[in-house]
């Protein structure tokens, strides 16, 4: 699921971080940031979940989108809560499984148990969380290892730089790449990262 809400349930420093972010980005990444925070996914306060207006059919959430396969992964850096760096490009020789998601977002908790279960059984895919927080980052690290995610880093991206690039209009957002680093496949929203149909998803990609 997608998790929507209406921008007057935003928490004020949400915005108000937001907009001192935006307002040196041009006026399609403003477009772009206020789309993922503030229409993307609501707080894990349990709030009823609001459909977002659009003039094109939206892929349901949680589909599995191909329309970008092949494009290729970002040169894009960033650090966990220690200051260490981790430069995507490093990667490349195998899988790569980006998860953006957030604390408020109750969606993204929701799949942070399967993901860090995933991570375990398939060492042959990296699996990476990137946290969109954009304060009180000493807290993401012991949040996540509360809800389940053990096997995960707490990587972090308060600037959201990654989701504009990947120009994610909602969280959580999820994109699998091959060990040659080119997009297999993208999902937006929620799935469950269980079952067989996730394996033969991640079998897409050839070690």
């Amino acid at each position: 699921m997608i998790a929507d809400g209406p921008p007057a349930n935003r928490p004020p420093h949400i915005v108000l971080e937001l907009l001192s972010v935006l307002l040196s980005r041009s006026l399609k990444s403003v477009a772009l940031g206020c789309a993922v925070l503030l229409a993307g996914c609501d707080r894990e306060s349990g709030g009823s979940a609001q459909p977002q207006a659009s003039s094109a059919a939206p892929l349901k959430a949680g589909a599995i989108d191909r329309s970008r396969k092949g494009s290729q992964m970002p040169d894009f850096q960033f650090k966990d809560p220690a200051g260490k760096v981790l430069n995507l490009a490093s990667l490349k020789g195998k899988p790569v499984l980006i998860n953006l998601w957030a604390t408020w977002c109750a969606p993204c908790v929701a799949e942070l148990p399967q993901l860090n279960q995933l991570a375990a059984d398939n060492p042959r895919i990296k699996v990476l969380t990137v946290n969109q927080d954009m304060d009180k980052l000493e807290k993401v690290a012991p949040f996540l290892a509360q809800k389940g995610g053990k096997n995960l880093e707490p990587w972090l991206n308060p600037d959201n730089s990654l989701a504009f690039q990947f120009e994610a209009g909602t969280l959580p957002t999820t994109v699998y790449y091959d060990a040659e680093g080119r997009e297999v496949w993208r999902v937006l929203g929620e799935r469950t990262w269980t079952g067989e149909d996730t394996k033969a998803l991640l079998a897409e990609a050839k070690p």
